[in-house]
């Protein structure tokens, strides 16, 4: 893992973007979804030889590295929960800045990821 603190506090360092590094990574910010990370990893392989091609591999990598990026960094997790928790607000105006909002959590995470 590498130790990038550049976003003030973040609960561990921005792991590498291998399957077993994200994996580590998400078994300590958010267990709950490791089962689920299991399960898209067989099904880009899957897609991958199907296929033939590695285009599968690279967006599951990056998926994942934006997802533990914000579980991770507790300033994004508070926005992107406070996003989702906004998106069916019954003011559209509300549910409209709330998906800006989500948005910008995702934008931001992936710039993070991709150096």
């Amino acid at each position: 893992m590498s130790t990038q603190a550049d976003h003030g506090h973040e609960l561990i360092p921005r792991p590498e973007q291998t399957p077993d590094a994200l994996r580590t990574a998400l078994a300590v910010v958010d267990p709950g979804r490791l089962d689920e990370m299991q399960a898209t990893k067989d099904d880009a392989f899957a897609k991958a030889v199907e296929w033939q091609t590695l285009s599968p591999v690279r967006s599951w990598v990056l998926t994942w590295a934006r997802d533990i990026e914000i579980a991770r960094r507790p300033d994004l997790s508070s926005r992107f929960a406070r996003a989702r928790s906004k998106l069916e607000h019954e003011d559209p105006a509300m549910a409209q800045e709330a998906l800006r909002e989500l948005r910008a959590v995702l934008d931001e995470a992936m710039k993070a990821v991709r150096g």
